[in-house]
């Protein structure tokens, strides 16, 4: 799926890029997104581009971020701002460090949830999961893994007019609340 996440915003992320990544925990596709979006020839920077992973979970989060700081590069990310990993609810998004350019969500939405939609760049792109029935941001759908979850890819154009695709059908956790301590 990190694959089929990354072919389909690869037009989406290059050096200067802003990118949201929605349940990031481990922490290894915002790591993947960082490196498409750093040009080689400067030191990585926030202002050039960067990548939010937030999570629900502090545990995620620690984790991604000792995950990260295995690797030379990652270090670099982290220190400089780059990538920034962040405790909060993922369906709200991170408005302080959009207009993004890509959004990635790897839990299956209840809904389109339109704070995500609000925070796309136009032009920019959403590769999202969303359960049967929430397509439409009102209808609320029924958890279960039924199979009745599908990847969405949300454009919204230069004009900032907003395109739904439905891609194919996948299997998720869901994209939930984080949990009662």
């Amino acid at each position: 799926m990190h694959a089929h996440a990354c072919e389909s915003l690869i037009a989406f992320l290059h050096p200067g890029s802003r990118v949201l990544d929605v349940g990031s925990g481990s922490g290894y596709l915002s790591h993947v997104f960082a490196n498409l979006i750093t040009d080689e020839s400067s030191p990585p920077t926030s202002a050039n581009g960067h990548v939010i992973g937030i999570d629900h979970i502090q545990g995620l989060v620690d984790m991604s971020r000792t995950n990260m700081r295995k690797s030379e590069d990652g270090r670099k990310y982290l220190d400089s701002g780059k990538v920034k990993l962040i405790v909060g609810d993922g369906r709200l998004g991170y408005p302080d460090g959009g207009p993004y350019d890509a959004i990635h969500v790897g839990a299956a939405a209840a809904t389109m949830h339109e704070p995500l939609i609000h925070q796309l760049k136009a032009p920019g792109r959403m590769f999202i999961p969303v359960e049967s029935g929430g397509e439409d941001g009102i209808s609320p759908p029924t958890f279960g893994f039924t199979g009745n979850q599908y990847i969405w890819v949300v454009d919204k154009k230069a004009d900032g007019t907003v395109v739904k695709d439905k891609v194919f059908g996948v299997s998720y956790v869901p994209l939930t609340d984080a949990p009662k301590k």
